[in-house]
């Protein structure tokens, strides 16, 4: 009787073919072999496997996309019970990558395409391929205008709609109109698995944005020019050059207070300071206003 991993029993597929079905037959050829010259990606699935269904199209568009960096063997777990057995395969899908003639990583479940990209990615060497969301999130971000951002993000959401970063940045966009409201919806519907530092920051954004501090910037100005420790004045300003999301400005402003006073103001002043670089989206500005408050401080 042959083996089920009887090198003998059947050719490799085609190396221009990048996704085939693969038997206990061919399994030692099509895959343990051909893993020595180019990752394989073993689907084990099965017909009445639902999520296999929902994987099964992520994976052939990625080998598609990847360009010859993998190949895609597809196992019917059902017609494979000795592979199965060596597998140890409690759960389908499950997905394994061979490379050097044996299994390095593994994952189950129908995940979504971004996760099975960073798994492919842990592995594979060279640049990974941009995916189209990507793209579209780069686009966005290079938008000459908040409604075109808006219009990108959305397109990308059409494909991945619970990706927490476009969400965030729809919600940023949303900010800028300003579609206060609707920011403040996206916001909440993102799921608390999803929320983290950039989240917060977000909700701190709306939060002073909903807000319009009492003042005239231009009489404050010169308040300040007339008297560079007129404190209040330089608060009442820096308020409201928040408030128009110009945080550089009412650092400058805060940091000047640190810089002119020893006592309760330069105290407030840094507090307020801690709060607001929280919120600020210019990683640059954060930077910049840290360094010179630390610097002012001592």
């Amino acid at each position: 009787m042959r083996s089920a991993f009887d090198p003998t029993a059947t050719s490799a597929p085609p190396a221009a073919e990048l996704s085939f079905d693969v038997t206990e037959a061919d399994f030692r050829r099509t895959v343990l072999e051909r893993s020595l010259d180019v990752p394989v990606l073993l689907d084990c699935w099965a017909p009445w496997c639902g999520p296999c269904r929902n994987l099964k199209p992520v994976l052939e568009k990625l080998v598609q996309a990847y360009g010859g960096r993998f190949v895609l063997a597809k196992l019917n777990t059902d017609e494979a019970p000795q592979i199965s057995a060596a597998l140890q395969i409690r759960s389908i899908p499950l997905v394994v990558l061979f490379v050097g003639g044996r299994p390095v990583d593994q994952f189950m479940g129908a995940l979504p395409e971004g996760q099975v990209r960073q798994f492919l990615d842990r592995h594979l060497s060279g640049e990974p391929p941009v995916s189209p969301v990507d793209e579209l999130r780069e686009q966005a971000a290079q938008a000459p205008d908040a409604e075109t951002a808006i219009a990108l993000l959305q397109e990308a959401l059409s494909v991945e709609p619970h990706h927490p970063e476009l969400l965030m940045d729809l919600a940023e966009r949303l900010m800028a109109l300003p579609e206060l409201d609707e920011a403040q919806a996206v916001l909440d519907a993102l799921p608390a698995e999803a929320r983290g530092e950039r989240h917060a920051a977000l909700l701190k954004r709306l939060a002073l944005a909903r807000n319009r501090p009492p003042g005239d910037a231009q009489a404050l100005a010169a308040r300040i020019a007339s008297n560079p420790r007129d404190f209040e004045a330089r608060f009442a300003l820096a308020a409201l050059r928040i408030y128009a999301s110009e945080f550089d400005a009412a650092f400058e402003e805060l940091l000047e207070v640190v810089l002119r006073d020893k006592g309760d103001w330069r105290e407030k002043a840094r507090l307020q300071l801690i709060e607001w670089f929280a919120a600020c989206p210019d990683a640059e500005a954060v930077s910049r206003g840290r360094r010179f408050l630390g610097m002012y401080l001592n």
